[in-house]
């Protein structure tokens, strides 16, 4: 099989993991296309240097998260300096009365939303259910290390729902 074959077989059968942590570090379509041909790029770069020893999806998820957090930074500057109108804004206060499963979703994007770059993505690895030992290796930080963040990030998240509800 060719390098290019390779590639768009990866590519097809685990565009669920690219598309998730687009959506998860791009609001702005324009943003999504860039970190999307971004991350292209480097799975074809790095394409001759996969390790069989590691799945795939695990290689997957740490190249996208690397490339996204390296451009969320980037477009994040890049933006700070500018103030942007939302359009949508007339459109969403006319709407009508949220449903619960959307208030939950709009809670848990506005905690993701207050974390730092490295903490959203290993927010998001948990919560596609990914053992430790998985967010370990996308990250290049220890399992203990894993845990120890994840508490950390559940007692601040409790915190700031408890003290929301008040």
């Amino acid at each position: 099989m060719s390098k290019k074959d390779t590639f768009i077989d990866i590519i097809k059968k685990h565009k669920g993991i690219l598309y998730k942590v687009i959506k998860m570090y791009c609001v702005d379509d324009n943003d999504k296309k860039d970190l999307e041909q971004e991350i292209l790029i480097q799975i074809w770069k790095s394409l001759k240097t996969y390790n069989n020893d590691y799945a795939i999806t695990t290689w997957l998820y740490r190249i996208s998260m690397n490339v996204a957090i390296s451009h969320y930074r980037k477009t994040f500057k890049a933006k700070r300096k500018t103030v942007r109108l939302d359009t949508g804004l007339i459109e969403y206060m006319a709407a009508p009365q949220a449903s619960e499963d959307s208030y939950e979703q709009e809670q848990l994007r506005q905690l993701l939303n207050g974390l730092n770059e490295f903490d959203k993505a290993l927010i998001f690895l948990y919560l596609e259910d990914k053992d430790y030992e998985v967010i370990a290796a996308v990250l290049g930080i220890t399992k203990t290390n894993v845990a120890t963040k994840i508490s950390r990030i559940k007692n601040r998240w409790k915190q700031e729902l408890s003290s929301s509800k008040k």
